[in-house]
């Protein structure tokens, strides 16, 4: 039976490589320096590189990037994290600007373009909205762009933000329709328990029953980002529940990209209920 259910995970796994539509996300602590705040070009650099074969490979890619705000504070020479909102909304108007010239230098570097699009939860949860949002997407895609999100720090108060980008990429992947939804941190996925707490703590590789781990999540965000691993099993939720298969993986090398895609076995995949049909 055990071999039986390795060999069906397989078979999941190896179908990653026929998503059509894909959604990455990556944190904050993932393309930033963790000595000062200022991007890693290097691992911006195979990010996108990674990103335009996908494209190449004819394939829809969202990008829900985080930093706006490290990389605003880093800029600025701030040397605490932002606690007030107008000091956040600061740090994000500074750093935004100066990640998405990164972005689309780069793209344009391997012949694709970087478009931005900032959301608040307004933009997705009213009705009008949405569908203007669903509409931009599409016609993004059909110009062959690659779609760049971020919440609207700038602008978003706690009324109206989502709060972490986790919840915001697996919203983003339901309004469109994903099929895969990646989220790359610097975590190597889902354990039993908290690994730095207890050492014998079980890697969970394969999960297709929420509530079975729904009680496993800690909040162990880094001191740069805002998620911890609660965040991003309720975007696991999310995500699944609208039909979107999600992996937790860790960003510490990007290469990590197309060996998913690849089908091997890395971080914790989440079966969406579609696959259940």
């Amino acid at each position: 039976m055990r071999e039986e259910m390795k060999t069906r995970q397989e078979l999941i796994r190896a179908s990653l490589a026929d998503k059509k539509r894909i959604v990455i996300k990556i944190g904050t602590s993932s393309i930033t320096h963790r000595e000062t705040g200022a991007l890693d070009l290097i691992k911006l650099e195979i990010l996108v590189r990674e990103i335009c074969d996908l494209k190449n490979r004819g394939k829809d890619v969202i990008l829900v990037s985080s930093g706006a705000i490290a990389v605003g504070r880093g800029a600025i020479k701030l040397g605490h994290r932002p606690s007030k909102i107008a000091e956040k909304q600061a740090c994000a108007a500074i750093g935004q600007a100066q990640l998405m010239m990164t972005y689309q230098k780069l793209f344009r570097e391997y012949g694709h373009l970087a478009a931005q699009i900032l959301l608040t939860r307004d933009t997705v949860y009213e009705e009008l909205s949405r569908h203007n949002a669903l509409n931009t997407f599409n016609e993004l895609f059909d110009l062959g762009a690659v779609p760049i999100v971020n919440e609207n720090d700038t602008i978003s108060t706690y009324e109206i933000e989502f709060g972490d980008n986790d919840s915001l990429s697996a919203t983003v992947s339901a309004l469109i329709d994903a099929d895969l939804l990646i989220l790359l941190s610097d975590i190597d996925g889902l354990y039993s328990d908290d690994p730095h707490k207890t050492p014998d703590a079980r890697f969970i590789s394969f999960v297709e029953d929420m509530s079975a781990v729904m009680g496993m999540g800690k909040d162990t965000g880094s001191d740069v980002g805002t998620g911890g691993m609660r965040t991003k099993l309720h975007a696991a939720q999310i995500a699944t529940d609208s039909g979107t298969d999600m992996i937790i993986a860790n960003g510490e090398n990007f290469h990590i990209i197309h060996r998913l895609i690849a089908g091997e076995e890395l971080g914790t995949l989440f079966w969406s209920r579609k696959g259940h049909a």
